[in-house]
C-alpha cells in the first residue's frame, strides 16, 4: 500500500501523520516545546529545536504502523510563520534564532520602512503592509541591531525550508513563505521584488534564488538522513508551506469563497482570491495550490489560543487541581461549565485580546490587552467567557475587512484548531459572526494538508479537489438570532473601545518600557 508523511512545524509542537492515498490516517505522532521570550514581545525559536521535533515525530509514526520503508513514496514539511527566517551563512549554519511570526521587536524598522519607502508602491508590489509582524522588517532589525550576524548572513531560510536542505541537501522556498515575508516578494510577478530589497536595504543574494510550488519535490532525501529515520534513501520531499494556509487546504479548501479559521495558539482566518488588496488590513501570499493564479488573503489575532491558555495560567489553579483529581478531564471542560451557563456578552464584560500587540486589522504593536466592564458582580466565568468572546469579536473583526476585498464568501466557516474541542466556542463564532460554523472531523489540521501535497507531488492524487474526500466535516454550530442581536451591539463597543484607549495603551507601554 502506498503512503505518504504529512509534517506540520508548529508555534509549540511539531505533528506528523502517516496517511494512506486514500486519505486514511494510519498513525500519528506529536512532540511539544517552547517559544524562547527573552525579553518583552520577543519571540524566537533555535531550528535544532525544530529538526529534533521533526526525526522524533517521523520515527513516532513509523513505530506506530506496519508499513515498510519502500511503502513511504513521499514527505512534505509545512511550517509556521518563520518572520524573519533564520540567518545562515555560507555552510547553511544557523547563526541566530529564528524571530517568528509572534516577535514584536521591529518597531523602529517599521516607522524607518514607513519614513523611507513609498507605501503605497510597496503595497502595490507586495500586498501587504508594514509592520513587525512582516518577516522584512525582523530582518531590518538583525542589520541594524546584530551587524556581525548580518554581514555573515548567506540566505534567509523559512523553517520548513532549513529542515527540507537537511533532509535533502536542496535550497527552495515555497511561495507562500516567500510571499508571507511582505516587503521583498512580488505578487505580481511571483518572485523576489529587486526594487523593493534595493530599497530596503536588503541585499538579492540573501533571498533563495529557486522559488518552487508547495506541490512540487524539492529534492530526494539524502541516505544518512533517510537511514537516520528509516525512510529509502532518495524519498522525495515536497516543499509544503505556511501552516494557515495548508491547514486552510486541509479543511477542503480549493475554490475562491471558501473560508476557515485556524485558532490555535493564534487566530488565523483566510480565504482564496484571485485579487489582493493590501488596503484591506489583510495578509496576502500565494496559495499553496495553484499557486501562480490563486492567493491566500488572511487576517489574524497574535493571542488567540494564546489568551486562553494566559487565563487558565494565571487564575485557574483552582480548576486546574480538580481537572488532576478526575479522570478525562480537561480544565477548559471546568471552566467552560461554568462559563455556558453566563449570559452571551458575559453579563457586559468585554475582553480585548491584544496581548502580544495586534496583527490585522488594527497593525498595532504597541495595542495591550484588557477587560472592561468589571464590577463586584462578576466571577471568573464571566471573564472567561469574555476571552472566548473577544477573540471571537477580533475573528468577525478581520471577516468584515475580508468581506471588502472577497468577490463572495461561502455560507459556512470552517473551525480547525484547538478551538474545535470547545462547543460553548463553536456556539459563540457561529452568533458573533453569523455563520454556520463547520469543524473536521479528524481534528489533524496542516499534517494533513501537507500529506495531500506530498501525494498530489508525486502523482497518488490527479486533482486537487480530491482534498474533499479526504477530510469528513461535521457541523457545530448554528447562529442564535437572540445572541446575535446583543452581539451587534457588543462588537460595536470592541471597535470604539481599542480606538478611544489607543493612546492610553500607547502612553502605558511607553512608561513601562522606560523601567
Amino acid at each position: 500500500m502506498e503512503h505518504v508523511i504529512g509534517v506540520d512545524i508548529g508555534t509549540q509542537s511539531t505533528k506528523a501523520l502517516l496517511v494512506s492515498k486514500d486519505g486514511r490516517i494510519v498513525a500519528q505522532a506529536s512532540h511539544s516545546y517552547q517559544v524562547d521570550q527573552p525579553k518583552p514581545m520577543w519571540a524566537e525559536q533555535w531550528p535544532d529545536v525544530w529538526m529534533d521535533a521533526v526525526k522524533h515525530t517521523i520515527k513516532g509514526v513509523l513505530a506506530k504502523a506496519n508499513v515498510q520503508a519502500s511503502d513511504i513514496k513521499a514527505l512534505c514539511v509545512s511550517s509556521l510563520y518563520g518572520g524573519s527566517g533564520i540567518p545562515v551563512d555560507q555552510q547553511i549554519k544557523p547563526l541566530f534564532p529564528c524571530l517568528i511570526w509572534m516577535d514584536r521587536r521591529a518597531d523602529r524598522e517599521v516607522q524607518f520602512v514607513r519614513e523611507s519607502l513609498d507605501l503605497e508602491q510597496l503595497q502595490a508590489i507586495t500586498g501587504n503592509g508594514v509592520d513587525s509582524y512582516h518577516g522584512f522588517t525582523k530582518m531590518l532589525w538583525l542589520k541594524h541591531n546584530c551587524p556581525d550576524v548580518w554581514n555573515k548572513t548567506h540566505l534567509f531560510l523559512p523553517p520548513n525550508s532549513y529542515i527540507q536542505y537537511l533532509l535533502t541537501g536542496e535550497i527552495a522556498v515555497d511561495h507562500s513563505s516567500a510571499g508571507n515575508i511582505g516587503g521583498v516578494y512580488d505578487m505580481q510577478q511571483r518572485t523576489w521584488s529587486a526594487t523593493l530589497l534595493e530599497q530596503l536595504g536588503i541585499p538579492e543574494r540573501m533571498m533563495p534564488p529557486r522559488l518552487v510550488a508547495s506541490n512540487e519535490i524539492v529534492g530526494g532525501m539524502l541516505e544518512p538522513m533517510a537511514l537516520e529515520l528509516g525512510l529509502v534513501p532518495g524519498t522525495p520531499v515536497v516543499a509544503g508551506g505556511v501552516d494557515a494556509a495548508v491547514a486552510t487546504l486541509a479543511a477542503g479548501v480549493t475554490e475562491p469563497g471558501n473560508h476557515v479559521a485556524m485558532i490555535g495558539t493564534s487566530m488565523c482566518w483566510g480565504f482564496i482570491n484571485t485579487d489582493v488588496d493590501a488596503k484591506n488590513g489583510l495578509v496576502s501570499m500565494p496559495y499553496v495550490t495553484n499557486a501562480e493564479s490563486y492567493n491566500y488573503m488572511f487576517g489574524g489575532a497574535i493571542t488567540a489560543g494564546a489568551s486562553i491558555s494566559w487565563f487558565r495560567e494565571q487564575f485557574c489553579q483552582e480548576e486546574k487541581q480538580a481537572a488532576d483529581l478526575l479522570d478525562d478531564v480537561d480544565v477548559h471542560e471546568l471552566l467552560e461549565l461554568q462559563a455556558a451557563k453566563t449570559a452571551a456578552g458575559a453579563n457586559g464584560v468585554l475582553f480585548l485580546p491584544y496581548l502580544m500587540g495586534e496583527r490585522s486589522p488594527i497593525w498595532d504593536s504597541n495595542a495591550t490587552g484588557t477587560f472592561v466592564g468589571l464590577s463586584l458582580y462578576h466571577k471568573k466565568a464571566h471573564l472567561y467567557r469574555a476571552v472566548l468572546e473577544g477573540v471571537t469579536f477580533a475573528l468577525r473583526h478581520n471577516i468584515e475587512c475580508g468581506q471588502r476585498a472577497a468577490k463572495h464568501l461561502d455560507d459556512r466557516l470552517i473551525v480547525v484548531g484547538g478551538a474545535a474541542h470547545s462547543s460553548l466556542w463553536m456556539q459563540i463564532i457561529a452568533d458573533i459572526t453569523n455563520f454556520e460554523v463547520y469543524t473536521i472531523e479528524q481534528e489533524v489540521e496542516a499534517p494533513l494538508g501537507a500529506a495531500f501535497l506530498a501525494a498530489d507531488a508525486i502523482g497518488l492524487i490527479d486533482d486537487a479537489g480530491k482534498i474533499k474526500d479526504w477530510c469528513q466535516l461535521r457541523h457545530r454550530a448554528t447562529p442564535n438570532h437572540d445572541n446575535r442581536e446583543r452581539y451587534d451591539e457588543t462588537f460595536a463597543v470592541y471597535i470604539q473601545l481599542y480606538l478611544d484607549m489607543k493612546d492610553s495603551m500607547h502612553r502605558l507601554k511607553h512608561i513601562a518600557n522606560r523601567e
